[in-house]
């Protein structure tokens, strides 16, 4: 029995370090392919989705700024980091059957398209995951503003935030044994607790917008489609009621 999936269109967000698996640096193959047949999965569903996915992996901009050098040359840095990314997931999605497109914010022909909305839509309503490189294209800003605000763009009905844990904790349950999770919290409770699922200017634009954000691990397979087939372990955030912090 065909499931009817809960979203219609999404944007994923994934952390460069997660394409790193157990290496300290760079790109791990093995990972890549992985997230890219969750992808598979959730374009079999019927689920339109476009991706976002950070640079750290590689280079962050800030570690410039941190030792005294120039932010805005930091953060161009990291925006090519993420183009580098977004190459290497396509090529594990089209190498599955999946047909895939990179547009990025920052003009660069002779790799990938330039992203704009109107192009976005025609490749989203042909079918294709489209990865959106380059962050915003400006200094400043983080590839979690980039996720809202491309969430925004395309009309997506769901940011799907791929996390190193489970959903939205009180404090990092990797380091607080005591570390309470949320199933569903509001946008307006994650600012105002400072609890750091993505910056404050995602979150503001996530909430103006009325998108949700769905918090899971990017490390469970499979766990991306089952939330979309309306089960799998996350944290909601919307404009909603809260609810208290479940244990672990």
């Amino acid at each position: 029995m065909r499931v009817t999936p809960r979203y219609r269109r999404v944007v994923l967000k994934a952390s460069g370090e997660a394409l790193m698996g157990d290496q300290g640096f760079g790109i791990d193959v093995s990972v890549v392919d992985r997230i890219a047949a969750d992808i598979a999965e959730a374009r079999a569903l019927g689920v339109e989705v476009g991706v976002v996915i950070g640079g750290g992996n590689i280079f962050r901009g800030v570690a410039v700024a941190s030792k005294g050098g120039d932010r805005v040359t930091g953060d161009h840095m990291g925006m090519l980091a993420t183009v580098i990314n977004s190459l290497a997931l396509r090529t594990s999605l089209v190498k599955i059957g999946v047909d895939a497109v990179v547009l990025s914010a920052v003009a660069m022909p002779e790799l990938c398209e330039s992203f704009s909305q109107r192009q976005a839509m025609s490749y989203m309503n042909q079918g294709k995951v489209v990865l959106f490189a380059g962050g915003t294209g400006n200094p400043f800003f983080t590839t979690d503003s980039a996720a809202a605000l491309r969430a925004a763009e395309i009309g997506a009905d769901g940011l799907f935030k791929g996390t190193q844990v489970d959903g939205v904790y009180s404090a990092d349950p990797r380091k607080d044994s005591n570390a309470v999770r949320y199933e569903h919290i509001t946008h307006d409770q994650v600012m105002r607790e400072g609890l750091g699922i993505m910056d404050t200017a995602a979150i503001a634009l996530a909430r103006e917008n009325h998108i949700p954000i769905i918090v899971f691990s990017i490390h469970e397979e499979g766990g991306f489609g089952a939330i979309l087939k309306g089960s799998g372990r996350c944290t909601m955030v919307d404009d909603g009621a809260a609810t208290e912090p479940a244990k672990p």
